[in-house]
């Protein structure tokens, strides 16, 4: 472990305010370094001093070397009781770091590097409300303190219901639409956050409105002009004003896909467009681009498209929709797509529509009307045997 060379020469002012420092916390600083005995090193002492004597040298500390990132390993939105890691990162030349939270002057934790250590990290073992809000780091060498990194906000998730979150007017989105991303939910939350899947970095965030002949709060996220870059996974939450950083567990995964990069599949059906309730009937979409996954979307459907993934890639390939058996949920027009396993977000342009149509002569129409006439019958019997009961007293009274 290197100890910290020489104060640079600066202004008179900021020299006597290092001494005067250390010469107030001397005590304090004294009675660790005999606590700890040889694993406290000078550098530590420094760095205590500094940290106790933060709020006068926060306004001199001195700008130099590059500036500090600081980030969140698995990442800043951190669900109830797990673990998560704020590491902080600097020059290679480092004798330590220092955490801080919020605007506090007070050092929220310290650590000293190894020779070759350019970054740190400081362990949250178990996530809880407590430990929410603003996070900064700074670091020390050479007896100089850096200025603070940007500051990195953690968020804890999972104390409450998610909302749900839907696309209008549907998930599937033709390159340079638009549509919106509808994120609700029946308690009474006063701002909704939208998150997509991959970045850590929060997408947008909402005031709620409160629909009251739905009873339900919402907010709604416009996405366009729609990008492939748009295309993934969105998730979205819900927090409170009295407590802003504790926010509800996450919606439902929405998959946002978006089409029109590749020419058109075709779509065709077995036996034909228009089969009887509960047949079966078999949607074929073909690509004569190279695909190893197909999607089937039913127009005016919120349910995201039905996906097929192949083995073989080479062109022409097809896939196969099976629906089995037919009822009067299944009637629409549908339309395919093709896609790679490399760009799973990025749909090929839209196949003609297919419309599925579902004959009247079913065999479920056949069910419903025998039970009909099975209840028909059954109650001609019970009238019968009602009428048979009140005429039995008066034909005993006529004789």
């Amino acid at each position: 472990m290197r100890n910290p060379g020489p104060v640079t020469q600066k202004s008179d002012h900021v020299t006597r305010h290092l001494l005067l420092c250390v010469a107030v916390n001397l005590d304090v600083v004294c009675t660790l370094v005999t606590m700890a005995g040889s694993t406290m090193t000078w550098t530590l002492s420094v760095l205590l001093c500094l940290g106790l004597c933060w709020g006068p040298w926060d306004q001199v500390q001195a700008e130099f070397g590059p500036k500090l990132s600081i980030w969140a390993d698995p990442g800043p939105i951190v669900s109830k009781g797990n673990p998560v890691t704020i590491w902080c990162q600097g020059s290679l030349q480092v004798d330590g770091y220092i955490l801080f939270k919020e605007k506090s002057s007070e050092p929220l934790n310290t650590t000293i590097t190894q020779a070759s250590s350019h970054k740190t990290g400081f362990l949250i073992q178990s996530m809880s409300s407590y430990d929410t809000g603003l996070y900064q780091c700074a670091y020390s060498t050479g007896g100089r303190l850096s200025e603070r990194s940007e500051p990195l906000l953690l968020v804890l998730t999972g104390e409450h219901s998610g909302p749900s979150l839907s696309a209008q007017p549907g998930p599937v989105v033709t390159s340079g639409g638009n549509v919106s991303l509808l994120c609700s939910s029946q308690s009474t939350w006063d701002t909704f956050h939208l998150l997509k899947e991959g970045g850590a970095e929060l997408l947008q965030h909402k005031k709620s409105e409160h629909r009251s002949y739905e009873r339900r709060w919402q907010a709604v996220f416009p996405v366009g002009p729609v990008s492939s870059s748009h295309g993934g996974t969105y998730r979205c939450y819900g927090s409170s004003s009295s407590n802003p950083n504790v926010w509800s567990q996450p919606s439902a995964p929405l998959h946002l896909e978006v089409t029109g990069k590749d020419s058109k599949p075709s779509l065709s059906v077995q036996p034909g467009p228009s089969v009887p309730w509960g047949a079966n009937v078999t949607l074929q979409c073909r690509s004569e681009d190279r695909a190893d996954t197909f999607h089937l979307h039913r127009e005016g459907s919120l349910d995201p498209p039905q996906q097929l993934h192949l083995q073989d890639t080479a062109a022409p390939s097809q896939a196969n929709f099976t629906i089995s058996p037919v009822t009067w949920g299944h009637r629409g027009t549908y339309r395919c797509y093709s896609s790679r396993s490399s760009s799973p977000f990025q749909l090929s342009q839209p196949s003609d529509p297919l419309e599925l149509l579902v004959s009247d002569y079913t065999v479920g129409n056949l069910i419903r009307l025998g039970v009909s006439g099975f209840i028909l019958v059954v109650l001609g019997v019970l009238l019968c045997e009602a009428w048979h009961s009140w005429r039995r007293p008066h034909d005993a009274a006529r004789s």
